[in-house]
């Protein structure tokens, strides 16, 4: 069996974070480890040095420590927590302000159980998920933003172009290794290989500057269709 996904909770509304708690719990295979009502409260207790979580789940309208500014502590302090961002508020500024802040994907607060847990999955699984619309803002910021083919210091090998292709497809660690006859060690050690060189900090990242540099090329099948 798989081992769980470890998960937490940011949130200041007790009653929703209680609530999103036994609803993750009644999925199977996911276990909150940690819950925080602000973002101090969340840096003080990954401080205390208990079990880290693979992803949180983090509201960004708290008081003493907002979500934006916990979201840049985590990816300077903890870039492997992978985080998806709740809120009410949905708008193309708001995207925008969402990747920049390293965010592997968001969830309105009243999306539907399935839907939550479908994202967290692909978040655990991929290391992003963003869906039709999120993708929507990205490619039409994209147009505006795109840079030229860039040369780079170190040149990406053909194993990592490949594997950034792959990553860029959403394709999981497990299906890239089958897909390139290779393991899943050495899949994330393209991985890495890719993040050092490219300077981002997480796969989101990765994703956002391969579009952006048009390193890649994603048939639009690729993202839409799939939510």
């Amino acid at each position: 069996m798989n081992p769980s996904i470890r998960i937490a909770l940011a949130d200041d509304e007790t009653l929703f974070r209680k609530g999103m708690r036994i609803l993750l719990e009644d999925f199977g295979g996911m276990s909150v480890v940690l819950e925080a009502q602000h973002g101090q409260d969340l840096l003080d207790q990954l401080a205390d040095g208990g079990e880290l979580p693979d992803i949180l789940l983090l509201d960004l309208n708290m008081p003493e420590l907002n979500g934006v500014e916990t979201a840049k502590i985590l990816q300077r302090d903890y870039p492997d927590l992978r985080i998806i961002i709740l809120s009410t508020y949905f708008s193309k500024k708001f995207i925008l302000n969402m990747i920049e802040l390293g965010a592997a994907s968001y969830l309105p607060k009243n999306s539907l159980p399935d839907e939550v847990e479908q994202t967290i999955r692909e978040v655990h699984d991929k290391g992003f998920a963003y869906n039709d619309a999120v993708m929507a803002v990205i490619r039409e910021n994209m147009i505006r933003k795109t840079r030229p083919k860039a040369t780079f210091g170190p040149d990406l090998s053909e194993r990592e172009q490949e594997v950034l292709q792959l990553i860029c497809e959403q394709f999981t660690t497990g299906e890239i290794a089958e897909k390139l006859f290779i393991s899943a060690r050495t899949v994330d050690g393209h991985r890495n290989n890719l993040l050092q060189k490219l300077g981002c900090r997480n796969t989101a990242g990765l994703v956002v500057y391969a579009l952006q540099h048009q390193l890649v090329h994603i048939p639009p099948e690729a993202f839409w269709g799939q939510s």
